[in-house]
């Protein structure tokens, strides 16, 4: 049954991942707009930015999206058990 479960999930976390995605994006630009007081995070090839600003702006980012997709990913696996009994991982 489980490998009836990790297929029957692959959908639903296509879709979650998708929207966490969104969702992480959409954090981000938030935070960024609160940090720096800027719409729109600084582009690596602007060359108006340091390397800090470039940096600290990635780290950032990387870490809302690894937050976001990680809780959205557990929460889906937890529904999907609640739903089915079976937990979709391995």
């Amino acid at each position: 049954m489980a490998k009836a479960a990790k297929l029957a999930y692959r959908p639903v976390g296509l879709i979650s991942g998708m929207l966490g995605g969104l969702a992480a994006g959409m954090v981000f630009k938030q935070v960024w707009k609160k940090i720096s007081d800027e719409d729109e995070k600084p582009d690596p090839l602007a060359g108006s930015y340091g390397w800090r600003e470039i940096l600290l702006a990635a780290a950032i980012q990387g870490m809302i999206y690894a937050v976001v997709k990680a809780t959205i990913d557990r929460a889906g696996a937890k529904g999907f058990q609640r739903i089915t009994g079976e937990w979709p991982g391995s």
